[in-house]
């Protein structure tokens, strides 16, 4: 009977961090669900997809235009939704990622026992590695809210989870299986957002490892394992890049970087302005969504915007224009808003090119990640909602939390560290070019924070616990 208990604990542990982590994005879909922007118009497209069969939008006019703004992974999933349990019901797509979710926590703690380093050698060690990176996957609310809105990182974070349990896999045995699952996972996940791609770059040199050192005969199959997977993994670009030639008259093998139709005005001169200050989220919420089509609020921007009283008088000369011409961005505001740019780049080049960039990635890899939750962004102003302020300082520990057991996880180097780590670096650097940042653009790096923090929690906390038992033990003996 003992060990029959014994063998049933692991199942148990499972169970109940699965049914912890189903309770939370339960209430999380039925307290904060929405649709409401980038939904819209990944539904939009999915609705003409069913409708029409066409990659298009609606436009105000009425007529359906063509679209090349939105990469095709979401729109066909939320199509097949529609498709299944009905036109516009996106609570199934929530459905769907909160199961998806709860699967790619099983195969981020196989990821984690199976990368575990020599201290978890022993099955047990390897297997309660595991079970703590289940645990904080599941009770993380940073992604569990992902899961519950109709957008692509629900996805996306179920497609790096993929891709790192299949790397593993791999790793230990080259099957066709695993290089079939991971070729999926990394290219769906650039299908879903072009920054997707950035796993395939960050594994992919570590399952080459180590070719020359195969016999001959291994090293061809593999080779030819290789070429498959990587001309399955282009096809889907492939059919994109020709639809966009071929309806666009432009090559575009991805998305546009600022999610513009061919030919639109993209207002780079006014983006450069903004880029000139713009640090944190707030901003990006309070000014740069605004703009164009809404009012701008010159008192939402801050005063680092301004490098003397001429300029504020000049930007407020040209955010009173732009409001009385119906919030639109003219070429010739751009084109002013461009001259300031220039001028704040010239004056202060180091604030520009470094101090910012490295802000604005510190704000979205450090803030506190509330900004899907119907509180205030201004988190720091305490005066005016304690306890938002207090659930915000909270969010706030629990991400420094996340992110330093991460790095402990890192220091103890488990298997494919490398990966893992080359994966962070490439999204930090890929964050340093974001002008308007947001605290999403690092959730794509949960999955790979959830293995090593499970992995290193565990490795501190075991010695602790083997040591109560120890002492229970003997006082019991004696």
């Amino acid at each position: 009977m003992g060990r029959s208990r014994l063998r049933l604990s692991p199942a148990l542990w499972v169970g109940l961090a699965l049914a912890a982590g189903l309770a939370l994005r339960l209430w999380m879909l039925k307290e904060l669900f929405e649709v409401q922007g980038d939904s819209l118009v990944y539904g939009g497209i999915a609705k003409n997809l069913l409708l029409h069969g066409r990659y298009a939008l609606i436009q105000p006019s009425g007529a359906m235009m063509p679209t090349i703004i939105r990469l095709p992974g979401y729109p066909f999933f939320l199509a097949l939704c529609f498709k299944l349990f009905g036109m516009e019901n996106y609570a199934s797509a929530a459905w769907v990622q909160i199961a998806l979710d709860l699967v790619g926590g099983l195969l981020l703690a196989d990821f984690a026992r199976r990368v575990a380093p020599r201290f978890a050698s022993g099955e047990r060690l390897r297997t309660g590695a595991a079970h703590c990176t289940l645990w904080l996957a599941m009770l993380c609310p940073f992604t569990a809210i992902y899961s519950v809105e109709p957008m692509s990182e629900g996805l996306t974070l179920f497609c790096v989870a993929l891709a790192l349990w299949s790397a593993a896999r791999f790793t230990e045995r080259a099957s066709w299986r695993c290089a079939l699952w991971l070729t999926l996972a990394v290219t769906y996940a650039a299908l879903l957002r072009p920054d997707g791609a950035l796993v395939a770059v960050a594994l992919a040199p570590v399952l080459a490892i180590g070719l020359w050192r195969l016999e001959a005969a291994e090293c061809k199959r593999r080779m030819r394992m290789g070429l498959v997977c990587v001309l399955l993994a282009l096809a889907p670009f492939a059919v994109w890049t020709l639809r966009n030639e071929r309806v666009f008259h432009v090559l575009q093998p991805l998305a546009p970087r600022y999610a513009t139709e061919p030919g639109e005005d993209m207002h780079l001169g006014w983006k450069l302005w903004f880029k000139t200050w713009s640090l944190d989220f707030v901003s990006t919420f309070a000014v740069s969504w605004q703009v164009p089509d809404n009012e701008l609020d010159l008192s939402a921007v801050p005063a680092r915007a301004f490098d003397s009283p001429r300029q504020y008088a000049e930007t407020a000369a040209l955010a009173a224009e732009y409001n009385r011409n119906g919030q639109e961005m003219t070429p010739a505001l751009d084109a002013e808003f461009a001259r300031l740019a220039e001028e704040r780049i010239a004056a202060h080049p180091l604030r520009f090119y470094l101090w910012l960039p490295l802000g604005r990635m510190g704000d979205m890899w450090l803030r506190p990640r509330v900004e899907d939750l119907p509180i205030d962004l201004d988190w720091w102003v305490y005066a005016n909602h304690p306890d938002e302020t207090r659930l915000s300082r909270a969010y706030l520990v629990l991400n420094l939390a996340y992110l330093a057991l991460a790095g402990a996880g890192l220091w103890l180097r488990p298997r494919l560290w490398q990966a893992m780590l080359a994966y962070f670096l490439l999204r930090s650097a890929l964050l340093l070019t974001v002008g308007a940042p947001e605290a999403r653009y690092t959730i794509e790096c949960f999955p790979m924070i959830f293995a090593l923090a499970g992995i290193a929690l565990y490795r501190f906390t075991y010695p602790v616990l083997l040591s109560v038992l120890k002492v229970k033990a003997s006082a019991g003996n004696g």
